[in-house]
């Protein structure tokens, strides 16, 4: 049985404010005179730090200036992103009034396209748009798989017109004097960033035949009387605030804060700063998100709540965050990880460190959404920006509303049960929510990009735990390269850089796609390979992948087909059959009018581009 480091005391010495702190409750590493607090490192001076430097390298390395939060399509990198235009400029919009009608073209910039089905045109009055019946007059349409929504779907590429019958607008006025006009579009770029949908607002003037694009015109006001006033609107906060410490993202570091104060040795007037600073760091917190929001909504962004959710580095780096806090509180980490040492009330030197965990409370706060907070901050930011600012410093309040009371209520801290083994069981078990929290962004991520990038954040989560091992060791050197490992399973996100789709090189596989082919005496190499074949994999890497193996298919026209058996195909089956296999990996090559040849199953680069370098060209 485990023994804790815990100094005997006298029977006649109550157990309501013992003089160990919390970092004593330590399971013994090797001699149980040798508590694991030996080891314990400040993590006001060295956790904090390390987590929000991660969160700001990966966060600001993703970050794209042209389109801060655009989502990343499937196939784009997590940090390594290619230049992309601004909105504005990847899609200039030229409107004009003729005979009677509105004419609105596009001129698209090379490497990008719009969408047909996002567009979207309507009058703006009254806080509503009624949509407006338009037809396409000229484009370059073009059918393409688009792999986020998984189907065809038509786009245009170079320039698209469209025409809108203003004369047929719903009511009448609408066809008389000037109007304002909601047009939505959304395009993507080959290399892989899709915009969000973008809005101009045009004036059109049907009896000057003019047309200017303008500003959003301001939300309708409700008559007097009618919504949440100001009181109440603060009130939503406080209480969305205080629901927020329930969330399994905020109650583990509360929880393990509360209990520090049970095993502090201090004065009321310490604990009373502590509580203090912590609600400071919190409100200035939710402050600053504040400042953030209102700034970017004031350049034109459509950003709230959790905005910062939307960039994929930011979701990894939180995914880390949260997976680290998980392994301290697990005790898995090489130093006590009690967060009473933010602050450690035993001392009137933690004062930092306290503030800095009500920052961290907010950093873990951002992923969750409390009831009441809706509401309250969906008004927030259509306020001016003192009513704004006094919202959001209310939902901070809320959220450190316990904390604060507990440490000015001393009644209330001499019920907490006393310290004791209990509080290393309790630590431990609010770890899972916390690695529940990590699962959950790894999936956010993975809707954001796709299953290998969410492959590569969990392989880098591996990698920090092992180096994390790695430091509990004694000698010197292995703490060395155990920050050499942390440092690499932090980076390996931002050098992972995936095949974007423009550079894909193969066609899906489709039986009625390579009789096609075959019929046209078109060459063909079809690869039949499954996420779940690790040969698949390796022959892919090391001879599918090739700058020489894409410019023999180049030089010879030889298409490209690749059918995924991950899940089960009845076409990929057949020709697996036909061909006397019943598995991955099949590679046959097609020559003009031939059978197949079939390819080893363990491939090499020169394999390969003696197979394809044999084939004549296709017949023009």
């Amino acid at each position: 049985m485990a023994k804790f480091s815990v100094p005997l005391v006298k029977p006649s010495v109550p157990l309501v404010k013992p003089s160990v702190p919390l970092e004593k409750f330590s399971v013994p590493l090797e001699k149980p005179s040798v508590p694991l607090v030996r080891f314990s490192i400040p993590l006001g001076k060295f956790l904090v730090p390390l987590l929000l430097s991660l969160l700001t390298l990966l966060a600001a390395l993703e970050s794209r200036a042209e389109d801060p939060f655009g989502r990343a399509k499937p196939g784009s990198s997590l940090l390594a992103q290619p230049e992309f235009l601004p909105v504005e400029e990847a899609y200039r919009l030229r409107a004009s009034v003729r005979d009677g009608r509105l004419a609105l073209a596009w001129d698209i910039a090379p490497g990008y396209y719009l969408y047909r089905d996002q567009f979207q045109i309507g009058v703006a009055a009254a806080g509503q748009q009624r949509p407006l019946a338009f037809s396409v007059v000229a484009g370059d349409a073009r059918r393409i798989y688009d792999d986020y929504y998984e189907k065809e779907l038509e786009v245009f590429y170079a320039g698209v017109e469209l025409a809108v019958e203003l004369s047929a607008a719903d009511p009448p006025a609408a066809a008389a004097g000037s109007q304002t006009l909601a047009v939505i579009s959304q395009g993507c770029a080959d290399a892989g960033l899709c915009y969000p949908p973008q809005t101009q607002y045009l004036a059109v003037d049907l009896d000057a035949a003019t047309v200017r694009e303008v500003a959003a015109p301001p939300p309708a006001s409700p008559p007097p009387g009618v919504g949440p006033t100001l009181p109440t609107l603060l009130g939503f906060a406080l209480l969305g605030g205080l629901i927020l410490n329930l969330m399994p993202c905020v109650f583990p570091v509360l929880s393990i804060k509360v209990m520090s104060l049970t095993a502090a040795h201090a004065n009321r007037g310490q604990v009373v700063a502590h509580g203090l600073a912590y609600a400071l760091g919190v409100v200035l917190s939710f402050l600053a998100i504040a400042v953030a929001l209102i700034a970017l909504r004031g350049a034109g962004l459509a950003v709230g709540w959790g905005f910062q959710l939307q960039s994929p580095g930011f979701v990894t780096a939180l995914a880390y965050l949260f997976f680290i806090l998980a392994l301290g509180f697990a005790g898995q980490l090489p130093w006590s990880f009690g967060l009473g040492r933010f602050g450690n009330a035993n001392a009137g030197k933690g004062l930092g460190g306290s503030l800095l965990t009500g920052v961290l409370a907010t950093v873990v706060a951002s992923p969750c959404t409390a009831p009441f907070m809706g509401t309250a901050l969906g008004v927030a930011l259509t306020q001016a920006m003192p009513v704004a600012l006094g919202i959001f410093a209310a939902l901070g309040l809320g959220m450190a509303l316990p904390f604060l009371v507990l440490t000015w209520a001393p009644a209330l801290l001499d019920r907490l049960p006393a310290p004791g083994p209990w509080m290393e069981t309790v630590r431990q078990a609010l770890a899972f929510p916390l690695y529940g929290t990590a699962l959950w962004l790894l999936w956010v991520l993975g809707h954001q990009t796709d299953i290998d990038q969410v492959l590569v954040a969990a392989l880098g989560m591996l990698v920090v735990a092992l180096a994390l091992w790695l430091a509990a060791r004694r000698p010197r050197p292995v703490r060395i390269a155990a920050m050499a490992v942390l440092l690499a399973g932090l980076a390996l996100p931002a050098l992972w850089v995936p095949e974007r789709p423009g550079d894909r090189v193969w066609e899906p596989f489709a039986q009625a796609r390579l009789d096609q082919l075959r019929a046209a005496g078109v060459p063909v190499f079809v690869n039949l390979t499954a996420d779940w074949c690790i040969t698949c994999l390796a022959n892919e890497r090391i001879a599918l992948s090739s700058p020489r193996f894409r410019a023999a298919l180049a030089q010879g026209g030889i298409r490209y087909l690749k059918g995924d058996w991950t899940r089960y195909d009845p076409e990929i089956t057949a020709l697996l059959r036909a061909h006397g296999r019943s598995g991955v990996p099949l590679y046959l090559f097609f020559r003009p009018h031939q059978e197949a040849q079939i390819l080893p199953q363990l491939l090499t680069e020169q394999t390969v581009l003696e197979a394809v370098d044999a084939a004549p060209p296709p017949r023009g």
